[in-house]
């Protein structure tokens, strides 16, 4: 089995590459490679790459390329990972917002849309390549904002699911609280990406007996504060939000948060030249602890499971070192949550194997849930449609749409930064 990591320069990677030591009986990966044109930092992860392999005695062989159409070709899967800009545009991203009085982040709000605006017509070019490479890869799209950046893909045909770790990550979270192994765990986590709620903690599987209750009296505080949240919400709401909603929930004071503190695209470009250091250091075999803390958490054992199902690996049970055959994974709506179009992308379970992801049937989402997801499936409508088209006005318009701005004076002035800071990545600029 052959993958290929599209952005495998990136300090992320050993993360990775480590799941796919580790759960080799998962994914049998005979060739991993890892595609960058930045060769300073590719030689470094490759290297590491390759001691994490042999430490572990993984067999497999890890090439690494500045060449996409060469280290795509027959490729099974493809894992997007890639930064448009690099940190630089991030620190951009979070940045001019904040002047508007708008949340600076690099996935929501203003930020979120000048990312989707560099990201979709790259990452199109590349999905356009592996489809010339092997029409029957799949691609896994890692890549933010991956609501967005997988509509673009499923829109233009192609043979994609969208990933995110969020899910995994609140699984484990709940686990540790519960005291069971993570397995055991299973979310009904809905809404989009980066917009999601959980709804039910279920324990054995998506029938069993709801422990969300249970953690909501028992852990409602630790919860909230594990997420950044005001410490009455989880329980007030009687779901748990991701960490994202406090973009939304407590907008105007993370606002001032972000204007008084170091932005988090400076902390991860320090982190990162801590990190390549660590990675030209020929002792090291293993990912380092400081990884835990550039984000990211849990992403291994999420990709590997999934590749495992697309790919025909060993889904068929919810054992530790098996991927389970429910997943929560980034796909069209097709009628899943009545309130949204079919060609919305929604984050959700459901069943995947060779023929793809197949959301399973959702719970009732409530008006507070679902009006708020219904208003961001709009502003990602207009999103994607600025991002393939291009215009001043189809970014106005979008960023008007978006709930974190809403307002005419608010979208001219965001619209006017969002142009100045990234002529250099929009060709229709």
């Amino acid at each position: 089995m052959k993958l290929a990591v599209v952005g495998g320069g990136s300090t992320y990677t050993p993360e990775l590459v480590d799941g796919f030591a580790r759960l080799r009986d998962t994914l049998p990966v005979g060739e991993l490679v890892l595609i960058d044109p930045a060769a300073d930092r590719l030689e470094l992860v490759g290297g590491l790459a390759r001691r994490i392999f042999a430490e572990q005695d993984h067999d497999g062989r890890i090439t690494t390329t500045a060449d996409l159409d060469a280290g795509v070709a027959d490729a099974d899967a493809v894992l997007l990972q890639l930064r448009v800009g690099g940190q630089a545009a991030r620190q951009q991203d979070e940045s001019w917002p904040l002047e508007c009085g708008c949340v600076g982040q690099e996935t929501t709000g203003a930020g979120g849309l000048a990312k989707a605006l560099r990201t979709v017509p790259v990452v199109l070019d590349i999905a356009e390549r592996v489809r010339r490479a092997n029409p029957g890869a799949w691609i896994i799209d890692f890549t933010n904002p991956v609501g967005i950046v997988t509509r673009a893909l499923l829109q233009a045909g192609h043979k994609a699911v969208g990933l995110c770790n969020v899910a995994i990550h609140l699984q484990r979270k709940f686990a540790a609280r519960l005291e069971v192994p993570p397995e055991e765990i299973h979310l009904d986590h809905y809404g989009l990406n980066h917009l999601t709620w959980e709804l039910a903690v279920r324990l054995g599987g998506p029938d069993g007996p709801d422990q969300l209750p249970r953690l909501l009296a028992e852990h409602g505080a630790g919860i909230a504060e594990d997420l950044r949240l005001p410490r009455g919400l989880p329980a007030r709401l009687g779901v748990v939000p991701s960490y994202y909603l406090r973009y939304y929930y407590t907008h105007d004071e993370v606002v001032e948060e972000l204007r008084t503190k170091p932005s988090r695209a400076a902390e991860v470009a320090a982190m990162e030249r801590e990190l390549l250091e660590m990675y030209g250091d020929p002792a090291l075999a293993e990912k380092p602890a400081l990884l835990g803390k550039r984000g990211g958490a849990f992403y291994s054992e999420a990709a590997v499971a999934l590749a495992a199902a697309l790919l025909g690996g060993t889904s068929g049970g919810a054992t530790a070192g098996q991927p389970s055959p429910v997943q929560v994974v980034n796909v069209f709506n097709d009628g899943t949550l009545p309130f949204l179009p079919d060609d919305a992308v929604i984050e959700v379970p459901a069943t995947v194997g060779a023929a793809g992801a197949l959301p399973l049937p959702a719970p009732a989402v409530g008006p507070l849930q679902a009006g708020l997801m219904a208003h961001v499936t709009a502003y990602e409508n207009l999103a994607l449609d600025a991002a393939l088209r291009g215009g001043r006005d189809r970014v106005f318009t979008a960023l008007l749409a978006h709930p974190l701005v809403g307002q005419y004076g608010m979208a001219e002035a965001l619209t006017d930064r969002l142009l100045a800071h990234n002529r250099d990545h929009l060709a229709w600029a």
